[in-house]
Protein backbone atom coordinates (compact mmCIF):
# COMPACT_ATOMS: atom_id res chain seq x y z
CA UNK A 1 0.00 0.00 0.00
CA UNK A 2 1.23 3.46 -0.87
CA UNK A 3 2.20 5.74 1.98
CA UNK A 4 0.79 9.24 2.43
CA UNK A 5 2.84 10.69 5.31
CA UNK A 6 0.97 14.01 5.31
CA UNK A 7 -2.45 12.32 5.57
CA UNK A 8 -3.46 10.40 8.70
CA UNK A 9 -4.74 6.82 8.64
CA UNK A 10 -7.55 7.62 11.08
CA UNK A 11 -9.74 10.71 10.76
CA UNK A 12 -12.89 12.06 12.43
CA UNK A 13 -16.03 11.56 10.38
CA UNK A 14 -18.91 14.00 9.95
CA UNK A 15 -21.81 12.09 8.31
CA UNK A 16 -24.03 14.88 6.98
CA UNK A 17 -26.74 14.02 4.41
CA UNK A 18 -26.60 16.13 1.27
CA UNK A 19 -23.42 17.99 2.24
CA UNK A 20 -20.89 17.54 -0.55
CA UNK A 21 -17.23 18.52 -0.31
CA UNK A 22 -14.90 18.19 -3.30
CA UNK A 23 -11.12 18.63 -3.60
CA UNK A 24 -10.00 22.25 -3.94
CA UNK A 25 -13.52 23.44 -3.01
CA UNK A 26 -14.79 25.13 0.13
CA UNK A 27 -17.72 24.05 2.31
CA UNK A 28 -19.17 26.29 5.05
CA UNK A 29 -20.60 24.42 8.03
CA UNK A 30 -22.52 25.33 11.16
CA UNK A 31 -21.37 23.21 14.11
CA UNK A 32 -23.60 23.08 17.18
CA UNK A 33 -24.12 19.48 18.35
CA UNK A 34 -21.91 18.70 21.39
CA UNK A 35 -20.28 15.65 19.74
CA UNK A 36 -19.29 17.66 16.68
CA UNK A 37 -18.09 20.57 18.80
CA UNK A 38 -15.80 18.01 20.47
CA UNK A 39 -14.76 16.75 17.03
CA UNK A 40 -13.85 20.27 15.94
CA UNK A 41 -11.90 20.96 19.13
CA UNK A 42 -9.89 17.76 18.62
CA UNK A 43 -9.32 18.44 14.91
CA UNK A 44 -7.94 21.89 15.66
CA UNK A 45 -5.35 20.34 17.96
CA UNK A 46 -3.85 18.28 15.10
CA UNK A 47 -1.35 19.41 12.47
CA UNK A 48 -3.66 18.49 9.59
CA UNK A 49 -6.96 19.87 11.01
CA UNK A 50 -8.81 17.33 8.84
CA UNK A 51 -12.45 16.33 9.07
CA UNK A 52 -13.88 13.65 6.80
CA UNK A 53 -17.24 14.40 5.17
CA UNK A 54 -19.16 11.21 4.31
CA UNK A 55 -22.72 10.65 3.13
CA UNK A 56 -24.71 8.40 5.48
CA UNK A 57 -25.98 5.24 3.83
CA UNK A 58 -29.52 4.40 4.84
CA UNK A 59 -29.63 0.99 3.12
CA UNK A 60 -28.99 -1.74 5.73
CA UNK A 61 -26.06 -4.00 4.96
CA UNK A 62 -24.74 -1.96 2.03
CA UNK A 63 -21.15 -0.67 2.05
CA UNK A 64 -20.13 -2.92 4.92
CA UNK A 65 -23.14 -2.24 7.10
CA UNK A 66 -21.61 0.70 9.03
CA UNK A 67 -24.14 3.19 7.70
CA UNK A 68 -21.61 5.18 5.68
CA UNK A 69 -20.81 5.32 2.00
CA UNK A 70 -17.37 3.96 1.20
CA UNK A 71 -15.98 7.15 -0.35
CA UNK A 72 -15.83 10.55 1.32
CA UNK A 73 -13.75 13.73 1.09
CA UNK A 74 -11.54 15.18 3.79
CA UNK A 75 -11.45 18.90 4.38
CA UNK A 76 -9.00 21.04 6.29
CA UNK A 77 -10.45 23.58 8.72
CA UNK A 78 -9.36 26.85 7.11
CA UNK A 79 -11.63 29.29 8.95
CA UNK A 80 -13.66 29.20 12.12
CA UNK A 81 -15.45 31.62 14.39
CA UNK A 82 -17.35 31.08 17.61
CA UNK A 83 -20.74 32.59 18.36
CA UNK A 84 -21.74 33.98 21.74
CA UNK A 85 -23.73 30.84 22.55
CA UNK A 86 -20.84 28.46 21.81
CA UNK A 87 -21.62 27.42 18.25
CA UNK A 88 -19.01 27.48 15.48
CA UNK A 89 -19.12 28.67 11.89
CA UNK A 90 -16.33 26.91 10.01
CA UNK A 91 -15.06 26.47 6.47
CA UNK A 92 -13.55 23.25 5.20
CA UNK A 93 -11.13 23.35 2.29
CA UNK A 94 -11.35 20.11 0.29
CA UNK A 95 -8.04 18.20 0.42
CA UNK A 96 -8.61 14.68 -0.93
CA UNK A 97 -11.16 11.94 -1.25
CA UNK A 98 -10.63 8.75 0.70
CA UNK A 99 -12.02 5.24 1.03
CA UNK A 100 -13.46 4.09 4.35
CA UNK A 101 -11.76 0.85 5.44
CA UNK A 102 -13.35 0.37 8.84
CA UNK A 103 -14.93 2.28 11.66
CA UNK A 104 -12.89 2.63 14.84
CA UNK A 105 -14.71 1.59 18.04
CA UNK A 106 -15.96 4.60 20.00
CA UNK A 107 -13.85 4.41 23.14
CA UNK A 108 -13.90 7.84 24.78
CA UNK A 109 -14.76 9.69 21.56
CA UNK A 110 -18.35 11.00 21.23
CA UNK A 111 -18.02 11.24 17.44
CA UNK A 112 -17.27 8.65 14.78
CA UNK A 113 -13.76 7.92 13.51
CA UNK A 114 -12.69 5.74 10.61
CA UNK A 115 -9.56 4.14 9.30
CA UNK A 116 -9.23 5.32 5.71
CA UNK A 117 -7.14 4.81 2.59
CA UNK A 118 -6.03 7.69 0.36
CA UNK A 119 -4.86 5.38 -2.43
CA UNK A 120 -6.29 6.05 -5.87
CA UNK A 121 -7.03 9.71 -5.17
CA UNK A 122 -3.56 11.19 -5.73
CA UNK A 123 -4.97 13.49 -8.44
CA UNK A 124 -7.04 15.25 -5.78
CA UNK A 125 -3.84 16.66 -4.30
CA UNK A 126 -2.69 18.30 -7.53
CA UNK A 127 -3.67 21.45 -9.38
CA UNK A 128 -7.07 22.28 -10.83
CA UNK A 129 -8.42 19.89 -13.46
CA UNK A 130 -9.36 20.90 -16.99
CA UNK A 131 -12.29 19.58 -19.01
CA UNK A 132 -11.25 19.73 -22.66
CA UNK A 133 -14.63 18.47 -23.88
CA UNK A 134 -16.63 21.09 -22.01
CA UNK A 135 -19.23 22.85 -24.21
CA UNK A 136 -19.75 25.79 -21.88
CA UNK A 137 -22.40 27.54 -23.96
CA UNK A 138 -24.57 24.42 -24.15
CA UNK A 139 -24.04 23.78 -20.44
CA UNK A 140 -25.06 27.31 -19.45
CA UNK A 141 -28.17 27.10 -21.66
CA UNK A 142 -29.16 23.92 -19.81
CA UNK A 143 -28.45 25.57 -16.47
CA UNK A 144 -30.57 28.57 -17.46
CA UNK A 145 -33.54 26.28 -18.11
CA UNK A 146 -32.99 24.49 -14.82
CA UNK A 147 -32.84 27.74 -12.85
CA UNK A 148 -35.91 29.11 -14.63
CA UNK A 149 -37.88 25.93 -13.88
CA UNK A 150 -37.10 26.35 -10.18
CA UNK A 151 -37.41 30.13 -10.08
CA UNK A 152 -33.76 30.51 -9.05
CA UNK A 153 -31.50 33.49 -9.72
CA UNK A 154 -27.80 33.42 -10.58
CA UNK A 155 -24.86 35.71 -11.19
CA UNK A 156 -24.45 34.71 -14.82
CA UNK A 157 -21.38 36.85 -15.39
CA UNK A 158 -19.56 35.03 -12.59
CA UNK A 159 -20.69 31.66 -13.96
CA UNK A 160 -19.43 32.57 -17.44
CA UNK A 161 -16.03 33.65 -16.12
CA UNK A 162 -15.45 30.79 -13.66
CA UNK A 163 -12.89 28.18 -14.69
CA UNK A 164 -14.10 24.68 -15.55
CA UNK A 165 -13.42 23.03 -12.21
CA UNK A 166 -14.80 25.86 -10.09
CA UNK A 167 -17.99 25.98 -12.14
CA UNK A 168 -18.69 22.23 -12.18
CA UNK A 169 -17.67 21.59 -8.58
CA UNK A 170 -19.52 24.59 -7.16
CA UNK A 171 -22.75 23.61 -8.90
CA UNK A 172 -22.31 19.99 -7.80
CA UNK A 173 -22.06 21.16 -4.20
CA UNK A 174 -24.74 23.85 -4.28
CA UNK A 175 -27.60 22.44 -6.36
CA UNK A 176 -30.39 20.67 -4.52
CA UNK A 177 -29.64 17.03 -5.29
CA UNK A 178 -30.43 14.15 -2.96
CA UNK A 179 -27.65 12.35 -1.02
CA UNK A 180 -27.28 9.46 -3.52
CA UNK A 181 -26.94 11.95 -6.37
CA UNK A 182 -24.38 13.92 -4.38
CA UNK A 183 -22.49 10.68 -3.82
CA UNK A 184 -22.45 9.97 -7.55
CA UNK A 185 -20.93 13.42 -8.15
CA UNK A 186 -18.32 12.81 -5.46
CA UNK A 187 -17.30 9.44 -6.88
CA UNK A 188 -16.90 10.70 -10.45
CA UNK A 189 -13.29 9.79 -11.35
CA UNK A 190 -12.55 12.99 -13.29
CA UNK A 191 -13.87 16.49 -13.83
CA UNK A 192 -15.25 15.46 -17.23
CA UNK A 193 -17.22 12.55 -15.76
CA UNK A 194 -18.49 14.78 -12.94
CA UNK A 195 -19.68 17.31 -15.51
CA UNK A 196 -21.39 14.51 -17.47
CA UNK A 197 -23.07 13.27 -14.27
CA UNK A 198 -24.15 16.80 -13.41
CA UNK A 199 -25.67 17.27 -16.86
CA UNK A 200 -27.53 13.96 -16.56
CA UNK A 201 -28.97 14.95 -13.18
CA UNK A 202 -30.09 18.37 -14.43
CA UNK A 203 -31.64 16.94 -17.59
CA UNK A 204 -33.44 14.27 -15.63
CA UNK A 205 -34.79 16.82 -13.17
CA UNK A 206 -36.08 18.95 -16.05
CA UNK A 207 -37.92 15.93 -17.44
CA UNK A 208 -39.58 15.44 -14.07
CA UNK A 209 -38.07 12.01 -13.44
CA UNK A 210 -37.85 10.66 -9.92
CA UNK A 211 -34.43 10.28 -8.33
CA UNK A 212 -35.26 6.69 -7.38
CA UNK A 213 -35.60 5.73 -11.05
CA UNK A 214 -32.42 7.57 -12.01
CA UNK A 215 -30.22 6.01 -9.35
CA UNK A 216 -31.34 2.41 -9.93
Amino acid sequence: MKQHPDLPDIIPIFPLPGALLLPRSRLPLHIFEPRYLAMLDDALKTDTRLIGMVQPNAIPGRDGGHGLHRIGCAGRVTQFSETEDGRYMITLGGESRFRVLEEIPGGFSPYRRCKVSWDGFERDRGGAERDTGFDRRRFLDLLDRYFAARDLSADWQTLKEADDELLVNSLSMLLDFNPDEKQALLEAPSLATRRETLVTLIEYALRGGSQEDLMQ
